[in-house]
């Protein structure tokens, strides 16, 4: 797993995500009497924000008790293994028709059960970042909740960066297609999977029932290359690989990428392919071609690096100056080559010559006499004047 120092991620995440909310007053509730509730800014807007960061809550319970105008809930920090079911409480006692973002950043997380949320489905941007998510069934606890975000019925972002434990890589390339499948997620448009050691996707179309998904972010895992399907995602936008161990891109995979921009689809089509382990020697081979003729972005394609090995060290170039130095060597081959050839010829030419020097001297004989006699005939007349 990537190691990220707690209070760095967390400002990244905030910047990322929207302007940070600590204002307002402590909450009127007993429970949330360690919050903070009042409208502030997030995300450029003016939303009522219920803010229970580092509080130290090690449960649920204050949750029950939101303010029916809450459309911000920020709990982040805290320590929280296990989400019981139905944290919001029953629909009767607490309605929050008015909640639109749950931000549960950081908080321990290693179990969801399959009923943890409830009267959500007004919720369009959940994030988990920076938990320790376990779904796998494997071992003696069964943690495979296949339904966890099945009553967000309207959500657009679902952000799962480094959320699961370090050891589920395997068992998450199985388990996130009956996620997404189940979970009915039809609205969902963004979806980030960063830094989760994924290596790749048992099920090529562990993403096909995303039937809405715009943005794809699956940077800093393990991926080698494009081993999913991305063909029936039909509103795709962009797709982030940056920082996964891509080392070449075959004909079908770039291909793939073409089919999703113009001339076969009437809308932009994104890629990072940046800090990726490209091959010099053998991984450019059909990316630097498609790089340059592509109608697909791909975002920072000056800065792609490859690896080149070079008196036993691997060092880095950019695939721009690599080219460069490659026209350059080709340039200098040629000259060499034309000057090698060159020499060749007129070396053929002189021997050619000097093994015929007597046939040519007999075909070159009565050039010479007329030549020889033109030019006696005009010594004499100039004597004569």
């Amino acid at each position: 797993m990537f190691l990220v120092v707690p209070d760095l991620k967390h400002l990244f995440l905030l910047f990322s995500i929207g302007f940070y909310y600590v204002g307002g007053t402590s909450c009127k509730t007993p429970l949330l009497k360690k919050c903070k509730c009042g409208r502030g800014p997030y995300d450029g807007k003016e939303l009522f924000i219920v803010n229970c960061t580092n509080t130290g809550f090690q449960n649920t319970d204050m949750l029950v008790e939101l303010p029916e105008e809450t459309q911000v809930l920020i709990f982040t920090g805290n320590y929280l293994p296990t989400l019981p079911w139905n944290i919001f409480g029953d629909f009767n006692i607490n309605n929050l028709n008015n909640l639109r973002i749950i931000d549960m950043t950081n908080n321990h997380i290693n179990e969801i059960k399959g009923k943890t949320y409830h009267h959500v489905q007004y919720v369009e941007r959940l994030i988990l970042n920076h938990n320790n998510l376990t779904i796998s069934d494997e071992g003696l606890e069964n943690h495979h909740h296949p339904r966890i975000f099945s009553n967000f019925e309207n959500l657009e972002e679902l952000h799962l960066t480094n959320a699961f434990a370090d050891y589920t890589g395997d068992a998450l390339s199985n388990d996130l297609h009956d996620i997404f499948y189940k979970s009915n997620l039809t609205k969902l448009q963004k979806l980030h999977l960063e830094q989760n050691e994924i290596k790749g996707f048992r099920d090529p179309n562990v993403f096909c029932d995303l039937i809405s998904i715009r943005d794809l972010y699956l940077g800093q895992n393990y991926i080698p290359g494009l081993n999913f399907n991305i063909t029936c995602l039909k509103k795709l936008r962009f797709v982030d690989l940056e920082s996964n161990q891509i080392r070449s891109l075959n004909e079908n995979e770039l291909h793939t990428f073409d089919l999703m921009t113009y001339p076969y689809r009437n809308q932009e089509f994104v890629i990072d392919l940046n800090n990726n382990p490209f091959n010099c020697d053998f991984g450019l081979n059909t990316l630097q071609p498609w790089v340059r003729k592509t109608n697909v972005t791909v975002r920072n394609r000056d800065y792609l690096k490859c690896i080149k090995m070079k008196y036993g060290l691997n060092y880095t170039i950019t695939l721009k100056k690599y080219e460069e130095s490659k026209h350059h060597r080709v340039s200098g081959a040629v000259t060499i080559l034309v000057a090698i050839l060159s020499i060749i010829l007129f070396t053929l030419l002189g021997v050619y010559i000097y093994l015929s020097k007597d046939t040519v001297k007999m075909k070159l004989e009565p050039f010479l006499d007329i030549v020889s006699r033109k030019v006696h005939y005009t010594k004499i007349e100039s004597q004569n004047v």
